[in-house]
């Protein structure tokens, strides 16, 4: 098979890329910056430098291949963004004629109109289902890794905490256990027509997750705080994300958190979890980058 995979050399595309050349696969990578182009080669990936928002290049890097893995890149950070490449994705899909796609969605995705990314990945769920390829959308949960994210914050205030309460119950997912389910599904390629599937590593709370990164860190008091949508947007822009990422990302994405609209269907509809690695189990990982850091 031969394959092209977004996403650069990130927490999941690395490991997809990993796991399919293991396989015997052909690969491209598609990555903005230069300068990975040596890390790709040495995957033995083949690296192909552009940008997914410039449609003549994604045209070209789709051109001859059996499947590809798209997703959205965080730095196009709104609605807008997020629907803009998948249209090109899209147009590009239908011009090379690829025939199997896995598409990184996420939970939320069944809002037309949902919060953060949830309304955009609505549209681009039902842009690529009208393709004639075989579509496999993949809806994870909160990513583990983005708690790396707090570090500073729990050392210089020793606390945790997002824009919901700490009793509320969320669908986390390790980004190794999306790379698994990728893997699967295009090394296989035993998906037909159009269909989605959760992938979710672990449910844990708030203050589960405070007392998991405690415990591995050595502080077991580890507090989760509520924080005002306010607050959280002033500090997410002061740690370098623009306020139109952290927007979408994070502050409309706690809100729907607390009220519950953007998990019901994800509960209604699971029976069991689909990842394997649990929070405890990141919790060490985090505990060995918490220590990294001075």
């Amino acid at each position: 098979m031969k394959a092209t995979i977004t996403g650069s050399l990130g927490n999941i595309s690395r490991v997809l890329v990993q796991q399919l050349i293991a396989a015997g696969h052909e690969v491209n990578v598609i990555t903005s910056n230069a300068e990975r182009a040596d890390a790709i080669a040495q995957l033995r990936a083949t690296p192909l430098i552009g940008k997914v928002d410039d449609i003549d290049f994604i045209n070209n890097a789709f051109q001859g291949v059996d499947a590809v893995y798209t997703m959205v890149p965080p730095n196009y950070g709104t609605r807008e963004q997020i629907i803009s490449v998948g249209e090109i994705y899209a147009a590009a899909i239908e011009n090379n004629n690829v025939p199997f796609v896995v598409n990184l969605s996420g939970i939320g995705a069944h809002l037309p109109d949902g919060p953060g990314p949830a309304g955009a990945n609505h549209h681009n769920e039902n842009r690529f289902s009208a393709l004639a390829a075989h579509v496999l959308h993949l809806r994870p949960g909160m990513f583990y890794s983005n708690f790396y994210g707090f570090i500073d914050l729990i050392k210089q205030q020793h606390i945790i905490g997002n824009n919901f309460d700490a009793d509320i119950v969320l669908a986390l997912s390790h980004p190794q256990d999306i790379a698994a389910a990728t893997f699967e599904a295009m090394h296989h390629r035993n998906f037909h027509g159009k269909s989605y599937k959760y992938i979710v590593s672990d449910e844990v709370t708030g203050k589960e997750i405070a007392q998991h990164l405690g415990a591995a860190i050595g502080n077991p008091d580890l507090n989760w705080v509520r924080f005002p949508d306010d607050a959280m947007l002033q500090s997410l822009v002061q740690q370098g994300m623009t306020a139109e990422m952290a927007t979408t990302y994070v502050i409309d994405m706690g809100k729907a958190l607390q009220n519950g609209s953007i998990l019901k269907p994800y509960f209604e509809e699971r029976t069991t979890l689909s990842g394997k690695i649990k929070f405890d189990a990141f919790a060490k990982e985090f505990a060995f980058a918490y220590n990294e850091v001075v």
